[in-house]
């Protein structure tokens, strides 16, 4: 498949290439600064371009089976506007002129699912991130909904407390109040459920929560 991957080099989106690339899969990486990406190889091509650069955006979605975004907003206090979601409108914008319809993506569970039940840590996580990150939250909000309300078949896999290490292999997915799903996971394993998702329609048009 040939795969487009924003945020490619982040903490996460390093690792949803190198999975792309194990599995001989063609790779468009979109990034503001290729130095950080750190991977080389024959079927990975590096685009350099700013989210707001919607032609550079379009051109980076064009020809693609899919794109996982890996973006995520600051959670700096000090930063201001809501790059991120306008970057994701400009992303979905693209895919839609493009005709790229599947999106798999990450928020968190500050955003509900429809199929969630009210919980405890439903409640608390929002207001927890209202408190210490009001912008990013914005961000996430903005940005889920940009993918949500569109006509995308879309997958956006919500995380809490994401930690470096290696994969564990497992991954509990569900909904709050639903299903055992903790908060803790290991970013290789986001990865990996992330590039799943490109041949599995379990969640499609759903947003689960991950955790190991």
């Amino acid at each position: 498949m040939n795969l487009t991957v924003f945020g490619a080099s982040g903490q996460i989106g390093r690792l949803v290439v190198t999975d792309l690339l194990a599995g001989d899969h063609e790779v468009t990486a979109y990034v503001r600064n290729p130095g950080k990406l750190e991977i080389t190889h024959p079927r990975l091509t590096v685009v350099t371009g700013e989210l707001s650069d919607a032609q550079r955006v379009r051109e980076a979605v064009r020809g693609a089976d899919a794109v996982i975004s890996a973006l995520g907003p600051s959670l700096s206090r000090s930063v201001k506007g809501t790059p991120v979601t306008d970057g994701t409108r400009n992303i979905v914008a693209a895919m839609e002129a493009e005709g790229v319809r599947r999106y798999i993506g990450l928020a968190t569970p500050s955003v509900p699912d429809v199929r969630d039940k009210p919980t405890l840590k439903g409640k608390v996580v929002p207001k927890i991130a209202r408190l210490l990150f009001p912008n990013g939250l914005t961000e996430i909000v903005g940005m889920t909904r940009a993918v949500t309300e569109s006509g995308l078949d879309w997958t956006i896999a919500r995380i809490t407390s994401p930690r470096n290490g290696k994969a564990k292999g497992t991954v509990r997915v569900g909904f709050l109040g639903r299903d055992k799903v903790g908060s803790a996971i290991r970013r290789a394993d986001i990865a990996h459920f992330l590039v799943a998702q490109l041949s599995d329609d379990t969640y499609l048009r759903a947003a689960p929560a991950i955790s190991n």
